[in-house]
């Protein structure tokens, strides 16, 4: 969604940009695939879970051997697998994954055998120790039921605002979408004051 900037309120154009154009649908990614508001895919840093890119490449190496300990399991499968155990909250990037899965083959603790495009891995021998250590406290059990709840509510309160930012989009007169710009600019100042005040 773009935002229209004051040249363009000046001009009359519309206020809602590309999300006028979808009809105010929601879109790849939203509201909580990657770039979506809430718990877009975070990995788990120094500080708990974070959101993007790198993450903890200690916590995506323990949860890859704690998992093949379980079966051999393909990259996508286990960030799937990943995704899953954590209802949403950590679903770490192919970026940090296929790396790491590189990492785990040059140290022998995994091998992979080719599945048609795809390729399998499993644990070695040697690597089965340090995968037995990993799963006592996998990863993905750092993430209680309470963070799984708040992310729950946090999708409900995402879709019923997005449901009415539409109403007012489609319904609304121009003071009306006015009104409702300025609550979502104020909304955003105040997200983002909230995590100042955690710093």
């Amino acid at each position: 969604m773009r935002y229209m900037n004051d040249g363009e309120r000046g001009r009359g154009r519309g206020w809602v940009g590309e999300g006028r154009r979808r009809g105010f649908g929601f879109g790849p990614g939203f509201p909580f695939g990657p770039g979506g508001p809430g718990f877009p895919p975070p990995e788990f840093g120094r500080h708990g879970p974070r959101r993007g890119g790198r993450g903890s490449r200690q916590n995506v190496r323990q949860a890859i051997l704690a998992l093949l300990l379980e079966r051999p399991m393909h990259g996508y499968e286990i960030i799937q697998e990943l995704d899953a155990r954590t209802n949403g909250i950590w679903r770490p990037s192919p970026g940090s994954v296929y790396p790491t899965l590189q990492l785990l083959e040059d140290e022998g603790l995994i091998e992979a055998t080719a599945e048609g495009s795809r390729k399998s891995y499993q644990l070695t021998a040697d690597g089965r120790p340090e995968a037995e250590t990993a799963a006592q406290n996998p990863p993905w059990a750092q993430v209680g039921d309470d963070a799984m709840s708040q992310v729950q509510d946090f999708r409900d309160a995402a879709v019923g605002i997005m449901s009415a930012l539409k109403q007012v989009g489609f319904t609304g007169t121009p003071e009306q979408r006015q009104k409702a710009l300025a609550v979502l600019n104020e909304t955003k100042r105040k997200l983002y004051a909230i995590l100042a005040d955690g710093e």
